[in-house]
């Protein structure tokens, strides 16, 4: 999806360069394409068909066609919204659950993004109005960018592969944003790696008309209907709320599939897809079992097969190896959109290519379940029952939960006595300030923020053990996991879908206490006895283990070539001012550091120069 508006904006726009914008997506949509034009406004999208394939083409319109509508998602309460609308005499004209925003508009006007339990990046033009009105669904799923033009003039896309089609732009870099992107192994929104581009926040409307552009946020209208009182209502109500959520993504044309690694959260999903659906396609990955920091061992799709095999799937064991997995960086980094450096996108790159070689469109995904359920295996030393180490002076130049070539007890104890901004990156992130100033050069460090201020501005200090958590939520569910699910799905042209981001799902996590997502040392304590019944014992006490990459042991082993060209002196990096002559040997001592896993923050820098690269 893409388009322009401009009030008094004087420019013409070539005729062609919506085309050229939307041809930059067509991995998003490759089953047709739909325009639409009614000055100011210039707009299109790519269509991935899904539901109504037959008649389903955008614009989509209410009754009077004054108002049209271009959008990329699901509405997954469509249904029930539909019903409503006709029992109130409104008509639709197609079967495609995108019409209920335009019949909900006329119904109650800008509110109607309130009611939809959905992903969606829309873009709504109300014609009677000449107004223009996007929005972004609240778990942020999916991605939807702009920048402000001359004289109350907007062009939007849904990648900034389409908007950097546009002429004139300025595509200066944000160095501020690239010195952020090596902490977070991607670039938090709403900034990106242009000045001029901006991520729509989730969650928010973004309304322009002749008096002006302005945005504003919606919240989501459905609430739980009744007060936990007690451990027995949260795992029932868990049990409801999950059920209905997987139940709706189920909402389909075309084939569905599922990740499924057999733990936890992608059962949950395939199980109830299983059972709902009768039919299903599930996927896992398998490769080299290497020696796993995080977990013990990487490959699961053993245990993934013997699980599928329990509910009856057609299951897929994906098998890939390192060489496989470094021929798809190109890919990977070119789909990223801006540089991405979450290694485990590629291993939702592959089943997404093998599940379209396959014809399914859909894919489930147990993503989003670990925020909101209390996952993480640092939990247990957040908010559960052993989770106060006394504090102490620090004696290490740079921990966090990465310093795995530390005792367990001294890591807790050392990130113990950081302020609780500093403490939030300790749990989850990867490069620390110091470790960044080694390796960009001077020059291009000069004058930047750190980027601790994305936790200090959430709470400037005395963290407790909820807002750890709820961090996570705000900020690393949508912008690691959303992003990555979205881009390497859609890379392929494959819709990923994630239940457990659903908005009933979300306001329905707000409502558990501490001890309902951790119980002692029990992770996701709520979740794992609400379905207790329909998961095998093995299943459901199985501890976390996620899809994780042996980036470190890659970097320097085979894939160290990769970390020498980014590092050398005829490197983008280097033709762009952003490392100099010192950084390769500060690169090489980190990788190489007995007491701390670097490979991700090093993975940044080799991703950032190939995108560079890509770009020139």
């Amino acid at each position: 999806m893409c388009g322009i508006a401009g009030w008094r904006w004087e420019r013409p726009v070539a005729p062609d360069v919506l085309k050229r914008m939307l041809d930059a997506q067509i991995h998003r949509g490759p089953d047709s394409m739909g325009q639409y034009e009614s000055a100011p406004f210039h707009a299109g999208m790519r269509r991935l068909s899904i539901n109504d394939v037959a008649h389903g083409d955008q614009p989509l319109y209410n009754q009077s066609r004054d108002v049209a509508l271009l959008y990329n998602g699901e509405i997954y309460n469509s249904p029930t919204l539909q019903k409503r609308l006709e029992a109130k005499g409104y008509r639709f004209q197609t079967h495609s659950d995108g019409e209920v925003i335009c019949h909900l508009y006329d119904e109650m006007g800008l509110d109607l993004f309130s009611e939809l339990d959905g992903m969606f990046a829309a873009a709504l033009w109300i014609k009677r109005e000449k107004r223009l009105v996007l929005a972004r669904d609240i778990p942020g799923e999916k991605p939807l960018h702009y920048a402000l033009l001359p004289d109350n003039g907007i062009v939007f896309a849904s990648e900034i592969s389409a908007l950097k089609r546009f002429p004139g732009l300025d595509l200066s870099l944000d160095r501020q944003a690239l010195w952020d992107f090596p902490t977070f192994l991607w670039i938090p929104e709403p900034d990106t790696v242009y000045k001029q581009i901006k991520a729509l926040p989730r969650g928010h409307l973004l309304i322009a008309d002749q008096d002006g552009i302005r945005t504003k946020p919606f919240a989501f209208a459905g609430k739980p209907s009744a007060t936990l009182r007690n451990d027995a209502d949260a795992v029932a109500a868990t049990r409801s709320v999950v059920t209905d959520a997987v139940t709706s993504r189920l909402l389909s044309d075309v084939p569905v599939g599922s990740f499924l690694s057999s733990g936890l959260d992608s059962s949950i999903v395939a199980t109830i897809a299983a059972r709902q659906r009768g039919q299903l396609t599930t996927f896992s990955i398998g490769f080299e079992d290497t020696a796993d920091p995080y977990h013990g061992t990487s490959d699961e799709s053993a245990a993934a097969a013997e699980y599928a095999a329990r509910i009856g799937t057609d299951h897929h064991a994906i098998r890939i190896t390192p060489q496989d997995f470094r021929d798809a960086l190109p890919t990977f980094c070119r789909h990223g959109d801006q540089p991405f450096a979450v290694s485990s996108g590629l291993g939702i790159l592959a089943v997404s290519k093998a599940a379209r070689d396959l014809g399914i469109k859909v894919l489930l995904s147990g993503d989003g379940a670990d925020e909101l359920f209390g996952g993480y295996s640092w939990y247990e030393h957040v908010i559960g029952a052993h989770s106060a180490p006394s504090p102490r002076t620090l004696n290490h130049h740079v921990v966090s939960f990465q310093n795995f070539g530390l005792p367990l007890a001294e890591r807790l104890a050392e990130i113990a006595a950081m302020p609780g901004p500093k403490r939030a990156w300790a749990w989850h992130y990867y490069a620390a300030e110091e470790e960044k100033a080694a390796l960009f050069s001077r020059d291009f460090a000069a004058g930047l923020d750190t980027s601790l201020r994305h936790f200090s501005h959430h709470k400037p200090d005395n963290w407790q053990d909820m807002d750890f958590v709820e961090h996570d939520r705000a900020f690393y569910l949508p912008f690691e996991m959303m992003r990555k699910l979205d881009r390497m799905t859609m890379a392929m042209s494959v819709e990923g879908r994630a239940p457990f981001v659903a908005p009933p799902v979300l306001e329905h996590a707000k409502t558990l206490s501490k001890q309902q997502l951790v119980k002692g040392k029990t992770l996701k304590w709520a979740l794992r006895e609400a379905f207790s019944d329909i998961l095998p014992e093995d299943v459901r006490a199985r501890p976390k283990h996620g899809f994780n990459v042996p980036i470190d042991l890659w970097l320097k082993g085979d894939w160290r070539d990769l970390v020498d060209h980014a590092f050398s002196r005829d490197s983008a990096l280097q033709r762009h001012g952003m490392i100099d002559s010192a950084s390769h040997k500060a690169a090489l001592t980190l990788l190489n550091d007995p007491e701390r896993l670097n490979g991700h923050s090093i993975f940044c820098y080799v991703m950032l120069n190939m995108w560079l690269e890509q770009e020139a």
